[in-house]
């Protein structure tokens, strides 16, 4: 789960048997937990059903499906989406992140973790122009 500027706010890496609206009410108790003014989520269509009125009832989260048009053709940059897919392309340049190399969750949530950390260290190392 990553904010607008798509910096980390939580990581669940699970086994292939959870489904993702069941690891999803996970991640968004905790997420919400740790940072209390979060209002609006915004997830894809596979987050749809009782997820939604679960965020709203229990977390008092608005959740906000992006979806997909029937008649789009080809590749289309849907609204907000395109700031998690910019973070998959950030760990994807991580080479350990671009397979499955790790056995245990946790040591894959740790290098998502890592990864993150080399994102955000290159972002405030960045040399930006002085302003006059």
């Amino acid at each position: 789960m990553v904010d607008t500027l798509g910096l980390l706010l939580g990581v669940m890496v699970t086994a292939a048997d959870t489904g993702d609206r069941a690891a999803a009410r996970v991640l968004l108790g905790q997420v919400a937990d740790a940072h209390h003014r979060l209002a609006l989520v915004w997830a894809d269509g596979g987050y749809t059903g009782s997820l939604v009125e679960h965020c709203l009832a229990t977390l008092a989260l608005v959740l906000a499906i992006v979806r997909r048009s029937d008649d789009m053709r080809g590749f289309v940059v849907l609204p907000k989406r395109w700031i998690v897919e910019r973070l998959f392309a950030h760990l994807m340049r991580t080479r350990r992140l671009a397979r499955d190399f790790e056995r245990r969750t946790t040591s894959a949530e740790a290098m998502i973790y890592w990864s993150m950390t080399l994102l955000m260290t290159r972002r405030l190392a960045r040399t930006r122009p002085s302003r006059a």
